[in-house]
This record gives C-alpha cells, sequence and structure tokens, in this order.
C-alpha cells in the first residue's frame, strides 16, 4: 500500500513547484520583519513559525530583520523585547540581524535612479490633498500639479528634503505610476516623507524616511530573500512591491499572501493593545492577560504549546477566527507531560483532626507525575492542623455534591479519610474552622473493609507549607470580537484577574523555579512569576486552569446571538 503523502500547505507547494522548475536555483530563504513599534503578540508567533519552519524545512535560512522606517513609533525598548520573544519561542537567525535603516543610503540612491528615470517626482500636495485627490474604486484620481516637473527640479528639492531644508510634511517623493489605476496602490504612492525625528539607531542624519511599500521590496531584494511571506493585507499592495522591483532591474523575491491570526476573546491591533498599557488597563505589554508573547510567557506558557498552536492553526489563504481554547489546550497539553503535580490550597480553611496526635507528623508518598514515571515520587507531611479549599466544604450540601458536609466521609488525596464531626463558627456566623477525624486504617487513601467514598479533595498541613501570593488569570475580554465595540471598557472582564494573597502549598515548592511548571492538583498550571516572585515572597501566575470553563459562556453567546437574528 503506498504511503500517504504528508499534508503540505499551499505556501509549501509553492515552493515545491518554484524549486522544480529552478526558480531561486531551489534556495529558499524567507525572513521575519517585524516593526519595532510594539511587543510582539500571539499572531506574529504564527507568522514567525512559520517563516522558520519553512527556512527549516527547505534546509534554507531565515532572517530577522526590523522595519525601523518610522522613528516617532520605534524603540530600542521593542528591538530588545522581539529579539527576546523570537529566542524564546526557540529560533535562531544566526549571524542575519537586519534593520532598515542598514538600508537607507542605498534606498536613496535607488529613489534617485527612479527620479532620473522619470519614475518619481516631488510633489508638493498635503497629504490631505494626496488623499483627496487619488479617487476611489469607481472614479480615477487627479493628477498631482506636480507630476510633471522636470527631473533636475525634483532632484533638487529631493537633495533639499534629505538636508532639512523643508518643514514636516510639506513635500513627498511620490512614484509616477497610473492615477487612474484600478489598483489605489498604483495612483502615485508617496516613497518618501519629510520627518525631522531622531531615529533609534541613525540618529538625526536623515529628515526624511521612506514608506513601508518602498523599503519592503528593496530590503528583500537586498537580503537575498526568496520568499516574501506576508499577511492577507498587503495582498493588494504586491503590485507596488512588484513595480518598484521591476523599474529598478534588481534581484527581485516572491511576495506571498497567507491569512493573519485572528483569536476571539482579544485583542491583536498594537495600537489597541498599546491604548491597554497606556490607559492603564493592564500592568504592563507583559501582563500575563496579553496576548503578547512576553504576557504568555509570564502566565506560564511554554514556547512548545506556541509552536504547536501554530502547527495546529495551519496556515490558510482566507481569513478566519481561531478559538481562544484552541490555545489553551495546546499549553494544558504540553504542561500535562511535563508539569510535575503538588497540592496548594488558595481559599483556605482549616480542618482540625481531632483524633490526630499533637505534634506528630506523618510523611506520605505522593506522585509527582503520573505521565512520567521518571519524576519519581515525594513526601507530604500530614499534620493534626491541615488546610483544604473553602469550596470543598458545604453546610448545607446539594444532591450531587460529594464532597466534605457534616458527618460525612471524604477521601483526602495520599492520605487518609475522614469525616466532619463539628463546624465552628465566630460571631458573625462565618464559617471558621471545622472539625474532623480520620481513620487510621485508610492510610494512602484505601479502606480494608472495602467502604468507598465519592469524594477526593485535596489538602496542605498547616505547619508544613510555604505561604504564597497566587494570581488567578482569565481572559482580558467577554466579547469573542472585543474591537469591534465602541468603548473597550463595555468588553472588559472585571474578573480577569483574582488575587489570592494568603494561600499554602507543600513545603516541596521551597524549590521552585521561575521557568517551570506545576500543576496544583484540581486547580490548574501554575509557574513562578518573572518579575514579582522572590524567595521572600512567592507569586504563582495561574496558566490555564484544568478545563475549559468558558464552553458554556461561549454556546451562550452565540445562543443570544442567534436569538438576536
Amino acid at each position: 500500500m503506498e504511503a500517504e503523502k504528508p499534508y503540505k500547505n499551499f505556501i509549501q507547494k509553492i515552493i515545491d513547484e518554484y524549486n522544480l522548475s529552478g526558480k531561486f536555483n531551489k534556495n529558499v530563504h524567507t525572513r521575519f520583519p517585524p516593526e519595532p513599534n510594539g511587543y510582539l503578540h500571539i499572531g506574529h508567533a504564527k507568522s514567525i513559525c512559520l517563516n522558520f519552519g519553512l527556512a527549516h524545512q527547505y534546509n534554507g535560512l531565515c532572517n530577522l530583520r526590523f522595519d525601523d522606517t518610522n522613528p516617532i513609533k520605534e524603540e530600542d525598548e521593542y528591538v530588545k523585547a522581539i529579539i527576546e520573544d523570537v529566542s524564546w519561542l526557540g529560533f535562531d537567525w544566526g549571524d542575519r540581524l537586519f534593520y532598515a535603516s542598514d538600508y537607507f543610503d542605498q534606498m536613496y540612491e535607488f529613489a534617485v535612479f527612479l527620479i532620473q528615470s522619470k519614475k518619481a517626482y516631488v510633489c508638493d500636495l498635503s497629504a490631505d490633498e494626496v488623499r483627496a485627490t487619488r479617487g476611489n474604486l469607481k472614479e480615477a484620481g487627479t493628477d498631482s500639479p506636480f507630476r510633471e516637473r522636470t527631473v533636475d527640479e525634483s532632484l533638487l528639492l529631493f537633495t533639499q528634503m534629505k538636508n532639512g531644508d523643508f518643514e514636516d510634511g510639506s513635500r513627498t517623493l511620490r512614484a509616477k505610476i497610473d492615477m487612474s489605476h484600478p489598483n489605489l496602490n498604483m495612483r502615485d504612492p508617496v516613497m518618501y516623507r519629510i520627518l525631522k525625528a531622531n531615529h533609534h539607531r541613525t540618529g538625526d542624519k536623515w529628515c526624511i524616511y521612506p514608506m513601508y511599500d518602498w523599503a519592503h521590496g528593496l530590503e528583500d531584494s537586498l537580503e537575498g530573500i526568496t520568499h516574501s511571506i506576508c499577511t492577507l493585507e498587503f495582498e493588494d499592495h504586491r503590485l507596488l512591491y512588484d513595480w518598484y522591483l521591476n523599474q529598478l532591474d534588481t534581484y527581485h523575491p516572491q511576495q506571498i499572501e497567507f491569512a493573519r491570526l485572528n483569536l476571539n476573546f482579544t485583542i491583536m491591533s498594537k495600537r489597541w493593545l498599546k491604548k491597554l498599557v497606556d490607559d492603564g488597563y493592564v500592568s504592563g505589554w507583559d501582563d500575563p492577560r496579553m496576548p503578547t508573547i512576553s504576557g504568555l510567557r509570564r502566565r506560564g506558557y511554554t514556547p512548545e504549546s506556541i509552536r504547536n498552536f501554530a502547527e495546529k492553526v495551519g496556515v490558510a489563504k482566507r481569513d478566519n477566527v481561531v478559538e481562544m481554547n484552541l490555545l489553551e489546550h495546546s499549553l494544558r497539553e504540553d504542561l500535562n507531560k511535563k508539569a510535575n503535580r503538588v497540592m496548594g490550597v488558595i481559599e483556605p480553611l482549616k480542618i482540625v483532626i481531632t483524633n490526630f496526635p499533637e505534634n506528630e507528623i506523618d510523611y506520605l508518598e505522593a506522585i509527582n507525575n503520573p505521565e512520567d514515571e521518571s519524576a519519581g515520587k515525594r513526601r507530604i507531611a500530614f499534620t493534626k492542623e491541615i488546610y483544604i479549599e473553602r469550596s470543598d466544604f458545604m453546610e448545607e450540601p446539594f444532591r450531587k455534591y460529594f464532597r466534605l458536609a457534616p458527618g460525612r466521609e471524604v477521601r483526602l488525596r495520599y492520605a487518609f479519610y475522614i469525616t466532619c464531626v463539628d463546624v465552628i463558627k465566630n460571631s458573625k456566623g462565618q464559617i471558621i474552622e471545622l472539625h474532623c477525624t480520620y481513620d487510621p486504617e485508610t492510610r494512602g487513601g484505601s479502606s480494608p473493609d472495602g467502604r468507598k467514598v465519592k469524594g477526593t479533595i485535596h489538602w496542605v498541613s498547616s505547619t508544613e507549607n510555604i505561604e504564597a501570593e497566587v494570581r488567578l488569570y482569565d481572559r482580558l475580554f467577554l466579547e469573542p470580537n472585543p474591537s469591534k465595540s465602541d468603548n473597550i471598557n463595555d468588553t472588559l472582564n472585571i474578573d480577569s484577574l483574582v488575587l489570592k494573597k494568603t494561600c499554602f502549598i507543600e513545603t516541596e515548592m521551597k524549590k521552585a523555579s521561575v521557568g517551570e511548571f506545576y500543576q496544583f492538583e484540581r486547580l490548574g498550571y501554575f509557574s513562578l512569576d518573572n518579575i514579582d516572585s522572590s524567595p521572600e515572597h512567592f507569586v504563582f501566575n495561574r496558566s490555564v486552569a484544568l478545563r475549559d470553563s468558558w464552553k458554556k459562556i461561549e454556546k451562550g453567546f452565540q445562543t443570544s446571538k442567534i436569538g438576536c437574528g
């Protein structure tokens, strides 16, 4: 029987066709070209995995390049963060770290060549006037009154623009193409604008800066890129990409577009993400609720989970929306294999075991990771006083409540059966303590007489533990598409962060370190916060709950939308 051929996405098929035809001499050289005007997010992660992944698959190369053509928005902080993020995801660009600003001199000379070839001219129209004369899909644009400037005049003015002789926005350099072209991007697009701003690398050397469409193709060409992988919003720009390179008669990469990642219950726009930061909705770009790579890393996502997520999402030709729970599932799937189990109590309720000896410690054996036998076992301390989760006790339980209640017996994980015999309350009627008895014959969690209990709950010794702060994170937005709302406040989830200041965890966690992952049994997957945690003050972030609690919420939202129809 013929072996099943591995699935290939449409970009891989294009590359295979080029390799068969001998185009690019069967070389594959890609790039990941972020603008350093913010932190990378999960959508960028998909692009990173795609570009570096294609290079790896075809034994090619992938560059990391910063498209730093707008000094007003770009900062070294973002450059450093992007380098860290790409490296953390597990990718290496070798010695191929480049910047658009590396090529400013060459770009300028190319622009001079187009002026000399009567393919570009200096235009005195303002930005608003350029937009007003561009026309629309039904109407042709209007020629600029400066379109027929002589070559010599445009060259002189362009030199003066470069030298800083004119005010910001007073002139531009435009390509001379066709003001009636059906593609609006071809209607004499702006190549350079005057912008007197300090650049993070070139300082005050330049007073003019290239537009993205002009710079993009030139950077690809100069670096010997073969396949310029872009998101779909650049599909209409491909014609201009090709036109510039054709006019210059230079090396010509192939632009290929794919659908960007759209994830529900979040925002991908850098503008919106910056607003969340600037307006104080989140603590910073690395807030664990943010979809930024640094935020996901701080929350406890692993590089493997994000790479696996990107692979599961795949590569499409048309935009679609990916479910947030797929990302969360990818993390659960990864951490289930590698995260050691411990017990922690985040809403502690004290239990006194009335028939357990005073000042005695019984050390019990617990499995570190049932998915990994090599992880071994650990000892946990059982004492007269312990903590359980407050939600694991109910004074008046409903019918299918199988946890602890007055007169009811439950199993303590790895320990004993206990029975609640008394409920202690304060003057306000609040439960502050439970008195229970234990059955010493049930050590390890089973009864020699064969009796069964339906409930098993986790616990921690009240004396043999570490105290910690626990942060429970959830989705930042309540609606699947928050960017469509007129007021972002209306979509925010006010419970996206719940702080638990006094929590108790097994003493095993004294050895916890940043970059390691743990499952708090029955509660979720946790990791040490890489900023706020210290040996004197442990801070654990919940990366993801054990189960998807949003399925019902999403279903309810969809039902309500149907009902509105």
